[in-house]
């Protein structure tokens, strides 16, 4: 690494805490208000109660992250439909940016293993990931329902 970029990510490292807490801050609230959308079947975060994991990430986390995935009722087409839909939100398979960013594992980040490996992991046809930002969390909510709305299983928002 060079002098200038060491520099930059010491400098980066000074406000890490302070980003990791809003990020995971947006998740937890962007995994609670999809909970409670129709259009979804159900929210992997471990941050929510209702995670088969929570109890363990409460006793050795201060935060939850900020990787939400969720699965679409229906299938690939719904879910690629979900993400067409947002405006806000890049499209991409990069985590870890300040700006929120959406992706389907399945035809991206694991798009190279097997379908039968995928479904084995967990990653269906109708999976959706949100690697969530620093933006205002209303203004994700907002593009995401906007998605949901496309797939016309009567998404609350």
């Amino acid at each position: 690494m060079s002098p200038f970029n060491a520099w930059v990510f010491h400098k980066g490292l000074e406000t890490l805490e302070l980003r990791m807490r809003a990020h995971s801050g947006n998740a937890l609230r962007l995994a609670q208000w999809l909970e409670k959308q129709s259009a979804v079947h159900n929210v992997h975060y471990p941050g929510l109660a209702s995670s088969p994991g929570h109890q363990l990430a409460r006793a050795q986390q201060r935060g939850f992250g900020a990787i939400v995935s969720f699965t679409v009722i229906g299938d690939r087409e719904a879910a690629w439909r979900v993400i067409d839909e947002t405006r806000l939100i890049s499209i991409t398979a990069n985590l870890g940016d300040v700006k929120t960013t959406i992706t389907h594992p399945a035809s991206t980040t694991h798009a190279r293993i097997t379908p039968a490996q995928r479904t084995a992991a967990g990653i269906g046809e109708n999976l959706v990931r949100v690697a969530v930002g620093l933006e205002n969390i209303e203004d994700v909510i907002t593009d995401l329902a906007r998605g949901l709305d496309s797939i016309g299983a009567n998404a609350t928002h």
